[in-house]
C-alpha cells in the first residue's frame, strides 16, 4: 500500500517553494518558482501540483502557506483570498478558492509565518512547548503566534510585523511601509534596510550604525510579544537574520534591558539564549510549514507525520 503524501505550497514575496512529502526526513520532491505577477505565478504552481497529482495518487491533502494579509474567516465572502497586500498586483487574489476548485483534496490555508511556526512546533525549535512565536525578517516582517498549540486568529490573523514601536535613539529614518511608514516592517525588512543605507544587505559592513537601529527595533517587537502573548520561546528567522547571525547578541541584550525584570521576565533574562533562538529547521521552516498545514486538513494525523 502506497504511503499517503502531503503537498505544500509556500508563497513568499520573492519565491515560492512547492514541497511533496511527509516531513523533514521524507521529502519526495521540491520545486522553486519565482514570485511574479499573480496569474502566471498561480499557473506555474498549478502545473507543479497537476504533475504531482497525476504521478502520486497517494497525495492525501494540500497546504497553502502564503504571504498576506489573508482572509481566513470561512464565513467571509472572500474567504481564501489575499487581501490588501503590499505585493503589487496580488490584492484580491482568490488563492485558496482557486486551488480548492481545481483539486479534490482536503486543503488547509494560512499565513506563511503561521505555517513555519507550526513546523517548528512539530519538528523544530518549539517541540514540546505549548506557546511560542516564530518571527521572520526578510522581504517583509511577520510573526506566527502559537498559544496552546494553536495559531492565534480573531478578526484576522496576526500582523505583528506592522506594530509600531519606540524608535531607536538618533534614528530619523522614515521607514518604507506604504501603510504605516515606520512600523517594524518599514524599518527592518530587507528592502527597508537597503533604503535606509543605500546599500544591498550583503554590502553593509558589520559595524554600520544601521545594525544598532535594526537590533533595537527587533528587540522592541520581541518585548511587546513577550508582554502580550507570554510565549515560552521566540524563534527568530528570515533572510536578514540568516545572513547576520551576529544580530542575536545585541537583540538578546536589548530585550533583557527593555523587559527590566518585570513580571515573569526574570526567567527570560536568566535563559535568554534559549528564549530567543534561530529556527531549528533553518530555511526549511517555511516549506515544511506548508506540509504542517496540509496535515491539519486531515481528519487524523498520518502515521509518521509530526513524529
Amino acid at each position: 500500500m502506497e504511503t499517503p503524501l502531503l503537498a505544500g505550497v509556500e508563497l513568499g514575496g520573492t519565491k515560492i517553494i512547492c514541497t511533496l512529502g511527509t516531513g523533514p526526513d521524507a521529502i519526495v520532491d521540491s520545486r522553486r518558482i519565482a514570485t511574479g505577477e499573480a496569474e502566471p505565478t498561480l499557473a506555474a504552481i498549478e502545473a507543479v501540483l497537476d504533475d504531482w497529482v497525476r504521478s502520486y495518487p497517494s497525495i492525501a491533502a494540500l497546504g497553502l502557506a502564503s504571504f498576506g494579509p489573508l482572509e481566513l474567516d470561512p464565513a467571509a465572502a472572500d474567504y481564501g483570498a489575499i487581501t490588501r497586500t503590499t505585493k503589487p498586483g496580488w490584492s484580491g487574489t482568490d488563492l485558496a478558492g482557486r486551488i480548492r476548485r481545481r483539486y479534490d483534496l482536503p486543503l488547509a490555508f494560512d499565513t506563511d509565518v503561521n505555517g513555519a511556526a507550526l513546523a517548528e512546533g512539530r519538528w523544530g525549535a518549539a517541540r514540546g512547548l505549548r506557546s511560542w512565536v516564530y518571527i521572520t525578517i526578510g522581504t517583509g516582517v511577520g510573526a506566527g503566534i502559537i498559544v496552546n498549540n494553536r495559531t492565534v486568529q480573531g478578526l484576522g490573523h496576526s500582523e505583528a510585523g506592522h506594530m509600531v514601536v519606540r524608535r531607536s535613539r538618533n534614528d530619523s529614518f522614515a521607514g518604507i511601509c506604504p501603510f504605516h511608514g515606520d512600523c517594524v516592517e518599514g524599518l527592518v525588512s530587507g528592502p527597508a534596510i537597503a533604503a535606509h543605507t543605500g546599500l544591498k544587505g550583503e554590502h553593509i559592513p558589520d559595524d554600520h550604525t544601521v545594525w544598532d537601529s535594526v537590533s533595537e527595533t527587533i528587540a522592541e517587537m520581541i518585548h511587546n510579544l513577550a508582554m502580550s502573548t507570554a510565549p515560552e520561546r521566540i524563534i527568530l528567522g528570515g533572510g536578514v537574520i540568516e545572513r547576520r547571525p551576529s544580530l542575536f547578541t545585541p537583540i538578546r541584550r536589548a530585550v533583557v534591558e527593555s523587559l527590566a525584570a518585570y513580571a515573569h521576565t526574570p526567567a527570560i533574562a536568566g535563559d535568554i539564549d534559549r528564549f530567543i533562538v534561530p529556527p531549528a529547521l533553518g530555511a526549511m521552516a517555511g516549506p515544511l510549514g506548508a506540509l504542517a498545514l496540509a496535515s491539519t486538513a486531515l481528519p487524523v494525523v498520518l502515521a509518521g507525520v509530526g513524529e
